[in-house]
């Protein structure tokens, strides 16, 4: 077992971009916090946040920003022996595809890794292998319970909602129009929007509001009564309610911390 790079919570402006046409030169266990366009056999796939995406060394690496937003992420880059991937059932894990599932847990492994790879622990290499079989069994466990939700249009069509959502976040959009546009009841609608992503619908919404509104407060002149418009808000009490309980600061707090 080899660890080549490790990274933990790192963030990245919004004009991140990762093109390796021969791959990294070994295997990269991403954590994907924000939302992420990867291409993939040519086309441009919108990864969820909160997802584990895996690229097996010699694949090509293609993955962005989505436009106008950050991008926050972990990665393992490593080398494993045959015998060492039947172990941590890193053969479950299906390459080049969305696991989306709760990422605490797994980057709390990340960040021991990348502890233990630099410090001069007489047990380091125990200890780093004890985290990566951990982490890779539950991924697996993960990708074969999310199977069934993968290999169906459900998903295709909440992945849709969700790519408007956070490429259009000014537009009006409820619950009643988002269930009636995949032909679900609405309760059908707030479940398995809420299983498959880890968020409600409302939340995702939210978030997306917010993401935008913070790349306009560091990237314009706008005042925040005219941002909040651009976001969507009929009133900018609300919108400043809500961005504070987002972010923790009013509008203009947060755009004096940023400057």
């Amino acid at each position: 077992m080899k660890i080549n790079n490790v990274g933990y919570n790192h963030c990245h402006d919004a004009d991140f971009l990762i093109e390796r046409p021969e791959g990294s030169g070994d295997d990269l266990l991403l954590l994907l916090k924000t939302d992420t366009i990867c291409t993939i056999d040519g086309a441009d796939v919108l990864i969820p946040r909160n997802s584990v995406f895996y690229y097996p060394k010699g694949r090509p690496q293609y993955y962005r920003c989505v436009p106008q937003h950050t991008f926050d992420n972990d990665w393992l880059h490593f080398e494993l022996t045959e015998e060492e991937r039947r172990e941590m059932l890193t053969d479950r894990i299906p390459a080049e595809r969305a696991i989306t599932m709760d990422l605490n847990f797994l980057s709390y492994c990340i960040k021991s890794i990348a502890y233990e790879n630099y410090s001069d622990h007489p047990y380091k290499e125990l200890s780093i292998r004890s985290y990566m079989t951990l982490m890779f069994i539950k991924i697996a466990e993960n990708a074969e319970k999310a199977e069934t939700y993968h290999s169906g249009t459900q998903f295709e069509m909440l992945s849709t909602i969700r790519s408007k959502i956070y490429a259009e976040p000014y537009v009006q959009r409820n619950i009643g129009y988002a269930s009636h546009e995949v032909n679900m009841s609405r309760s059908t609608f707030q479940h398995a929007y809420k299983k498959l992503f880890g968020v409600s619908f409302i939340q995702d919404l939210i978030n997306s509001r917010t993401e935008y509104a913070k790349m306009l407060l560091t990237s314009t002149s706008l005042t925040s009564e005219e941002i909040s418009k651009q976001c969507g808000y009929r009133s900018y009490v609300h919108f400043a309610r809500q961005f504070r309980e987002q972010t923790g600061m009013s509008p203009l707090e947060y755009r004096k911390k940023e400057q």
